[in-house]
């Protein structure tokens, strides 16, 4: 744990005076951390580290979408659940995903296979609802999916494929 708060410190020092330094620096921890998560003690180090309060950051972190504050898999499935996207069959797709890796969403809309491969989590939207239903699997846009392309795109990085 000492190399990666020295780690953290080397970000802070680097991001230091910026103008938003705080988003840079969330943005650098995450992306250098294991499963892609800002750890509580992670957040509380960054707070010291910048003179801000715990709950500063911590409010940051937790408005910000993209920040996770739980591991995330290798790969992550998102799936839309906006009007658009429901009404076009986004539900069968989480469903079919959910069921395919064997895992169960948690309140927080997201769920993580036991062996960290995949995360698969909802959006309210994508903005992409002419081309509903959409999902996204690790930040590619796939459009008009149906639920045998989803396994088939699924199955491709299970057998170590590329997305």
């Amino acid at each position: 744990m000492i190399d990666r708060l020295r780690s953290i410190d080397a970000i802070v020092a680097s991001r230091r005076g910026e103008h938003g330094a705080l988003l840079s620096i969330l943005e650098d921890v995450q992306r250098t951390s294991d499963h892609n998560y800002l750890k509580g003690e992670e957040l509380a180090h960054v707070a010291r580290s910048l003179g801000l309060p715990l709950s500063q950051v911590y409010s940051v972190a937790t408005f910000y979408a993209f920040f996770n504050l739980k591991p995330q898999g290798e790969h992550v499935i998102t799936v839309c659940r906006g009007t658009a996207c429901h009404t076009r069959g986004s539900k069968p797709l989480l469903d079919t995903v959910l069921s395919h890796l064997g895992v169960t969403l948690s309140d927080d809309g997201s769920a993580t296979t036991e062996d960290y491969r995949f995360t698969v989590k909802t959006v309210a939207c994508f903005g992409q609802c002419a081309l509903a239903p959409v999902i996204a699997i690790d930040e590619v846009i796939h459009s008009k999916v149906r639920e045998d392309q989803l396994l088939e795109l699924v199955r491709s990085l299970q057998q170590g494929g590329e997305e």
